[in-house]
Formats: C-alpha cells, sequence, structure tokens
C-alpha cells in the first residue's frame, strides 16, 4: 500500500483547533492498527520557535532529538503516545534556509530561484519526506495560519500542487473552518464557511470534508447547506462541537465517522473497530473527581495559557490519576513580594514555580519558593524553578545575600547558577542551549528514586545555565540534597529538600513527557502531595 497523505487546512479564524483535529484522526487511524504520524507546517519566518517569546506563539515544545517546535507537536506525541522529532515540525524560515544555502551552493545552476517551482519544491520534498520513509501508512500534515494568510499562500500552493501529481486515492484534504451561532438571532450562520471555502477553491484546492466548529449542534439542513454551497458530498461536513476536553475530540470524531470517511476515500477496508476503552476510562476519571486541590502555578507569562500547555495538561493528567480536580491558579511572579505572598499563596495546597528566560519576575519565584520552603507546602520547581530554589536556599539559609544566578547578575561574586562550559563560547542564540533528552541517575534513597521506581531516567531538556557544583558541598551540609545528576557529565538535575514533606527540583522538564493514559509521575506525586497537605492543613 502506498503511504497515504491527509492535509488539515483552516479558515475563517485561528485557534480553532486545527491541531486537536488533526491529532483526534490520527489517533483514531492508529487505533484502527495503522500506522501514523502528523507534521506541522507553520508560515512564519522564523527557523523554530526556539526564539519566540511565548506571548507570540505560546509555548515551545522540545523532542527527544533535540528539536523546538510549535506547541502542537505536544497535542501530537499526547493524543498518540509516540515521539516525535525534529522532521515533524517545519517552519516557512527552514524552507527558506534550505533554499538559500542550496542556492548558495550552485545547486541551482545558475538559474532564477523563485516561489514557484524552488520554495514550492522544498515544501513537497518535506510534506513527502516522512511517508517515504516506509515507517508510516499515514502522514496527516497540518498547515499553520487561516486560508487567505499572504505566509500561508507557497503551503497551499504546494499542496494544490501534489494534488495534481498523486493519485486521487493517495490524498485528501480536510478543511476546518467555523460556523459561528448568533445568539441574537438564534440561529448558525455557514455563510464564514462558505466564503473561507470558496477561498481555498480559487487557491486550487478543492476540500474533500469539512469539519464546522461549533458551539451548538448541527441539523442536518445546515450540513446539506454546507455541502451544496461548498461543492463537498453529502455526509461529508461534519461537525467539530465545544468538548469538555481535547482528549473527548477523538471520540466524537469517531461519532461523526471522520475515520471510515477518509478510509473509504483511501479505499483501506476491514479494519479493526478502535478500542478506546482506556481513554474512556480517564475520561470517566477527569469527569468525575472525588476531591479537589488548588495549585499555584508562578510564572511569568500567566496572561497567555498556552504559554505553560504542557504544564497544565500534565495537571489535567496527574488530577484524573489521583480522582481529584486540580484547579491550577496562574499567579504572575512579578505581582509577588516578600510582604504580599502570604496574602497571594497560603490558601494554595501546592506551589509549582515555571521555567522561563530573563531577570523579570525572579524576585517573585523566589519569595513564593522561601513561603513554599518555610510553611512546608508542597513544592515543585522546573528548570528556571530549581535553579530560582538554589538561589533562594543560598541567600535564606547560607546567607550568601548575593547569591544569584549569572544569567540575570553576570558580575555576581557568588554564581550558584552558571553559564554551562558548552555554552560559553556560544554567540548564536537560536537551537544552541542543552535540547532534548538526556539521561538521569538518581539516588536510591530520595524522593526522586520514589517518584520514578528506578535508578535511571531520561528527561527532556532546554537551557543554558547549570547548578554550580562548586556550591554542591555548602548546601549539601545545609539540608539540600542532589538527588540526581547526569551520569556523564555530573550536572546536577534533580534537588530535594528531605526535611521537608514534599520538595523537589527538576533542571529538565518533565511536562513534555506526560500523557492522559500516563502521566508524568513527578507530576502525579506533587498533586498526591497536595491532597495529604489539604487534608493535614
Amino acid at each position: 500500500m502506498n503511504t497515504k497523505y491527509v492535509f488539515v487546512t483552516g479558515g475563517v479564524a485561528s485557534s480553532l483547533g486545527k491541531g486537536i483535529v488533526a491529532a483526534s484522526l490520527a489517533k483514531l487511524l492508529q487505533a484502527r492498527g495503522l500506522r501514523v504520524t502528523i507534521q506541522k507546517f507553520d508560515p512564519y519566518i522564523n527557523v523554530d520557535p526556539g526564539t519566540l517569546n511565548p506571548y507570540e506563539h505560546g509555548e515551545c515544545y522540545v523532542t527527544d532529538d533535540g528539536a523546538e517546535t510549535d506547541l502542537d507537536l505536544g497535542h501530537y506525541e499526547r493524543f498518540l503516545g509516540v515521539k516525535m522529532s525534529k522532521a515533524n515540525n517545519v517552519t516557512t524560515g527552514r524552507i527558506y534556509y534550505t533554499v538559500i544555502n542550496k542556492e548558495r551552493e550552485g545547486a541551482y545552476l545558475g538559474k532564477t530561484v523563485q516561489i514557484i517551482p524552488h520554495i514550492t519544491d522544498e515544501i513537497k520534498r518535506r510534506m513527502l519526506l516522512l511517508g517515504k520513509s516506509g515507517e508510516y501508512d499515514v502522514v496527516v500534515t497540518e498547515v499553520g495560519g487561516t486560508i487567505g494568510d499572504m505566509e500561508s499562500q507557497p503551503f497551499v500552493e504546494a499542496i494544490r500542487q501534489l494534488q495534481w501529481e498523486m493519485p486521487d486515492e493517495d490524498l485528501i484534504t480536510i478543511h476546518l473552518t467555523l460556523v459561528p451561532y448568533l445568539s441574537a438571532a438564534k440561529e448558525l450562520k455557514t455563510k464564514p464557511t462558505q466564503h473561507s471555502v470558496q477561498m481555498l477553491q480559487q487557491a486550487g484546492i478543492h476540500p474533500d470534508i469539512i469539519v464546522c466548529r461549533t458551539e451548538v449542534e448541527l441539523h442536518d439542513d445546515i450540513r446539506r447547506k454546507v455541502a451544496l454551497f461548498c461543492n463537498v458530498k453529502r455526509g461529508h461536513v461534519i461537525q467539530s462541537i465545544d468538548a469538555s476536553s481535547i482528549y473527548q475530540v477523538p471520540l466524537n470524531m469517531e461519532q461523526e465517522k471522520l475515520d471510515e470517511l477518509v478510509l473509504k476515500h483511501f479505499g483501506i477496508d476491514n479494519l479493526p473497530k478502535p478500542d478506546f476503552s482506556k481513554l474512556e476510562n480517564y475520561l470517566e476519571k477527569l469527569h468525575n473527581p472525588k476531591s479537589e486541590v488548588d495549585i499555584a502555578l508562578v510564572g511569568k507569562y500567566v496572561e497567555l495559557q498556552d504559554a505553560y500547555k504542557s504544564i497544565l495538561e500534565s495537571f489535567i493528567h496527574a488530577g484524573a490519576e489521583n480522582c481529584v480536580k486540580v484547579n491550577v491558579h496562574s499567579i504572575h511572579s512579578e505581582h509577588i513580594n516578600e510582604e504580599n505572598v502570604a496574602e497571594k499563596l497560603s490558601a494554595m495546597h501546592g506551589i509549582l514555580v515555571a521555567p522561563g528566560f530573563g531577570e523579570r519576575g525572579l524576585e517573585g519565584k523566589i519569595a513564593a519558593i522561601r513561603f513554599a520552603r518555610e510553611n512546608k507546602i508542597p513544592f515543585f520547581g522546573i528548570c528556571l524553578g530549581m535553579q530560582m530554589c538554589i538561589v533562594e536556599f543560598a541567600r535564606n539559609v547560607l546567607g550568601i545575600s548575593d547569591a544569584a544566578s549569572a544569567e540575570v547578575v553576570p558580575s555576581t561574586a557568588n554564581p550558584v547558577i552558571a553559564l554551562m562550559e558548552d555554552q560559553k563560547s556560544t554567540t548564536i542564540k537560536g537551537g544552541t542551549m542543552r535540547l532534548g533528552a538526556y539521561k538521569c541517575e538518581l539516588l536510591k534513597d530520595s524522593l526522586a528514586y520514589k517518584i520514578y521506581g528506578k535508578e535511571l531516567i531520561s528527561e527532556r531538556h532546554r537551557h543554558r545555565y547549570e547548578f554550580n557544583s562548586k556550591y554542591l558541598e555548602l548546601i549539601e551540609k545545609a539540608g539540600m540534597r542532589a538527588t540526581g545528576k547526569n551520569p556523564d557529565t555530573a550536572l546536577v538535575e534533580v534537588v530535594e529538600i528531605p526535611e521537608h514533606p514534599f520538595f523537589i527540583g527538576v533542571q529538565f522538564h518533565p511536562e513534555y513527557k506526560s500523557r492522559p493514559e500516563e502521566p508524568q509521575p513527578i507530576f502525579v506525586n506533587f498533586v498526591k502531595a497536595a491532597i495529604d497537605y489539604k487534608k493535614n492543613a
């Protein structure tokens, strides 16, 4: 069987959930026994999201192989339970970077390099690359942005060319669009969808399936109207209705027969029905919590939920595992200080200090950590959160008042957090951090070992600075332990305070590996500690 290709485009508005629909379809096909992967094509000029401010594009998701990617790849991994790689996320910047380098090398033999055919050829090559590996039966491709965006046009043109070049049964296009409900008129409006599909058709692409994002049920008359005016077959207009959880969407798409429509187009039959018993069990626990806990997420990008997307998802997974609802209270670290920290955090059952870069909001994070440490509130620090718990401990327990991170105070006499050796000669910012999965060896008498249940773990990193081992002996004598280290470099990756009920900081990003059916163990145990704290408070 030839590899089959699914292209998912979007119209009318952004944030309709193309990534969730693409991931849901991929999960349906995977559950039927097909080998499936997903890739995301982003239209911005950045080579990758690694240098983007989280306010610009949300979380930067890191894969095992060290790629800094779009946050939708996190959804792909969480839905499919498979690892993505740098091949699964391509930007306009990367396309142009490749083409320009080839031109400089003389690969085009002196020809004028143009969007068509050179840019579109490179886009097509990337779109088909994963399929040519022989590892997958189906490749689902999500195209970022919305139809009509100037920057998306080369991607749309590339899909048009592929439609013309490939057999009909090897390629299918799905267009996600909005059918808004006007409460004043008490009716659904299909005109935005009609205009969106017309723009797509003007670009030469005729969608095979239209998925309508809606707040209310689409009745048959609306579906027939969309099919008629958008020139698609009856039954090929389906709804994506608002769901209480994104993990409900695959089940909704199965009810809409999205997978059956796609398989029929591909000429694939006799596949088993998908078994979603594990997912249904997860949703049962998610929707029927026995209690709830309140956890503070202290960070500096809290205005945008997507900036901490994987952390928030990890709390949802861990909450379901513990049969509780986790109420995450996003608190801006710039708004916390020694005077108001008790007012802001005393009602919390757990405190997580989030990752980030730069000076802004650091003193608020340090104040939050001190409050958690001194009041025995369960604490969890990730990346910069771990680094700041070391700064806080050095200042307030060791009495080193000028202890700081060299990232923030390069001239400090006591850099308890220092630039990694292999970063000192680096001047290029993009893609040069310590990125991807690295091993960590845990001490057997540690909280981390109890959490993971094994001595050697692998987690993903994204940082330039590290714990300065010159201060290790001092800190351990005062009661903070380094319980996890990289076996090759001795980089400290986990710190704990054994006298505290639950106090752990990790240099890595455990949130990247949490899955609804396999929740990340630190988050599970952190939520459990919050439950215990609430009971004993």
